[in-house]
């Protein structure tokens, strides 16, 4: 059958969003489903985004990428999101961001902090948000270890905060938990 209903995103994260913990906040705030079920929903891929550069909103946790020809993001490819995690990811980034569809490359290795030792693989369609004002960013990137162990825990549901340390892998869960969990 599968009609439009049934039509999943991809997304680009660069930013806050990267973090399991960040991205379930956003889209589950309010659910009582199972974290293990909700997991089981979305792949979480390492990715590179060509074309783009990102930079630190001045003022704010936060980044915002703007088109770039002469650098490259690096960041998460997530899939399995529903119109309804979409509609979440619209009012959470607000006016500041358009979202706009782009190709990303996977990586099938991923290098150092610089990007040396990156392999890329498949190339993927998928959705970013595209930061509006670029006045308002600064001349330096955005650090994704000093959100995670400085400002991350401002921006999480407390039960949100995954014991296990392979926070991207996919978990099974029961089919009939799995259709109940899907907005």
């Amino acid at each position: 059958m599968g009609g439009e209903a049934d039509k999943t995103h991809a997304a680009f994260f660069y930013g806050t969003l990267m973090a399991p913990e960040v991205f379930f906040t956003v889209c589950y705030r309010f659910s009582t489903t199972d974290v293990a079920v909700l997991k089981s929903l979305h792949k979480f891929q390492p990715a590179i985004l060509h074309g783009h550069c990102r930079r630190r909103v001045k003022y704010a946790d936060y980044p915002g990428i703007t088109p770039d020809p002469d650098h490259e993001v690096r960041g998460m490819y997530v899939t399995g999101l529903t119109d309804a995690n979409m509609y979440h990811l619209d009012q959470f980034e607000g006016s500041e961001y358009e979202r706009r569809t782009v190709k990303a490359r996977l990586l099938s290795k991923v290098g150092d902090d610089k990007g040396k030792g990156n392999e890329e693989g498949e190339e993927v369609e998928c959705e970013v948000y595209i930061f509006n004002n670029p006045a308002r960013l600064e001349n330096r990137e955005w650090d994704f270890q000093e959100f995670r162990t400085q400002k991350m825990k401002n921006w999480t549901r407390e039960d949100y905060g995954f014991d296990d340390s392979d926070h991207f892998a996919p978990h099974d869960v029961d089919g009939d938990e799995k259709a109940a969990a899907v907005c």
